[in-house]
């Protein structure tokens, strides 16, 4: 649906008009009172989650206490001012405002080429490997394995009580003639056996049988029906995308780096998934030992280096394949595209509240770092450092090279699939006050910020 951007950005500066006049007409002079005890709510509660994570005993039960309290505190002053329904109506109109501006900002005539594809004819001899286990059971409950045997397939269930390498089963498969590879499960076997299927330069099918599906939803698949995935099968279109390379210190089985679809994670993350507890107790293992790695008193330091760029003891890095947003407060939600050739590698370091609080609006302050490359090193003080690969907690020597493939993969996709949705950009007001004030033609093709 076509929106006119001059109406949704006269739209957004109507609605933030009216939410500062409201504020003004019926608070007056204590309208000042009311945004200035909202933000210091805001300022005491970030700097409770900060503490919380970064603290430990007495400090941190302190820290949650501050943490839930304010929000209540702050409603309550308004209710006894008699205020509460003024800043209720003022937020919702300021975030009505927030809304119709991003979308006015939204370029209608420069919307990213779509990813090059082209229509194929059915593979001949597809051979899937699937996992019952993956994303609670899915495989089963969408019958995948039947649909899938329906459409010609050769179908590998694996078994729970056998582990099976993911990998060498693919690679036999190719060697007995199979012309498609395809994967029903979690990101981290994707992408073993996406790593035998650029290697042999055949096709690949991803089924959406996840928890997450990081993989398949910047694919543009439908995450809410697998079975939809096997379309790809009988009406399929290929477009060819970029693999992620980590150095884990051995020879790969295909004689490269390991390959990751979605991204690889060091520091305070890497850490806390490497530690036997976490598959029990989660959140417990978490806040256990995050205190330490947030301040530096355990772990690997690291340093990351990749041309003329050197980011010192970060807390957190990551590194993906294709860059992540970075538009938004959501963040690590949706890559563009997987074709860019780029690597996206974002360091984190966080030494207090305000950082906190400014990385938690989508800022791009000083604790955040974010770059675009085809290769970068992480090293660190220790031999060997914890690495998340996919999800898959890895131990690897130091340093750790990472870089990008472009167009490594051959990816078959159903022709009709969902796609991503398309990113909004960063609120500016002076762009909008400026489109809002256009007229005719010159706000259809001249506005361009």
């Amino acid at each position: 649906m076509r929106v006119d951007r001059r109406w949704a950005a006269r739209l957004a500066l109507a609605a933030g008009t009216a939410a500062l006049l409201v504020l003004l007409v019926f608070a007056g002079l204590r309208s000042i009172v009311l945004v200035g005890v909202g933000l210091a709510g805001l300022a005491a509660t970030a700097a409770g989650l900060w503490w919380v994570l970064a603290r430990t005993g007495v400090i941190r039960v302190l820290a949650f206490l501050l943490a839930t309290a304010t929000p209540v505190v702050v409603l309550v002053l308004y209710a006894v001012a008699g205020l509460l329904w003024v800043v209720l109506v003022s937020l919702a109109l300021w975030t009505l405002a927030v809304f119709t501006g991003r979308t006015a900002l939204v370029p209608q005539k420069t919307e990213p080429a779509p990813q090059p594809e082209r229509p194929v004819a059915p593979p001949r001899r597809p051979f899937l490997i699937m996992n019952p286990r993956s994303g609670g059971g899915k495989v089963g409950r969408f019958q995948l394995a039947d649909q899938a045997r329906a459409l010609g397939a050769e179908v590998v269930e694996l078994d729970p009580a056998q582990p099976q390498d993911v990998a060498e089963l693919a690679r036999r498969a190719v060697d007995d003639g199979a012309d498609l590879l395809g994967v029903a499960g979690g990101d981290g076997t994707q992408a073993l056996v996406a790593a035998v299927a650029a290697a042999r330069d055949v096709p690949f099918v991803v089924i959406c049988a996840g928890t997450r599906n990081h993989f398949a939803m910047d694919l543009g698949l439908d995450r809410e029906d697998p079975s939809a995935c096997l379309e790809a099968l009988t009406d399929g279109v290929e477009l060819r995308i970029d693999l992620g390379f980590i150095d884990v210190g051995q020879p790969a089985a295909e004689g490269r780096g390991r390959v990751f679809v979605n991204n690889a994670s060091f520091g305070a993350y890497a850490t806390v998934v490497q530690s036997p507890a976490y598959r029990d107790d989660k959140a417990r293992t978490t806040l256990q030992m995050l205190p330490d790695l947030l301040t530096h008193h355990s772990g690997p330091r690291l340093q990351v280096r990749t041309g003329d760029v050197t980011v010192d003891a970060p807390q957190a890095v990551l590194v993906s394949n294709n860059p992540y947003r970075m538009g938004d407060p959501a963040g690590l939600g949706y890559r563009e595209r997987l074709d860019s050739g780029v690597l996206g590698v974002l360091g984190v370091t966080v030494d207090n509240a305000v950082q906190a609080a400014s990385m938690l609006r989508g800022s791009h302050g000083p604790g955040l770092t974010s770059l675009t490359v085809q290769e970068v090193v992480v090293n660190a003080d220790a031999p060997v450092i914890p690495v998340g690969v996919d999800g898959e907690a890895l131990t690897v020597p130091t340093p750790v090279r990472c870089w990008i493939e472009p167009g490594a993969l051959r990816v078959r996709l159903p022709s009709n699939r969902p796609g991503t949705p398309r990113a909004k950009p960063p609120m500016n007001w002076r762009r909008v006050r400026r489109l809002a004030l256009t007229v005719g033609r010159t706000a259809a093709g001249r506005d361009t910020g």
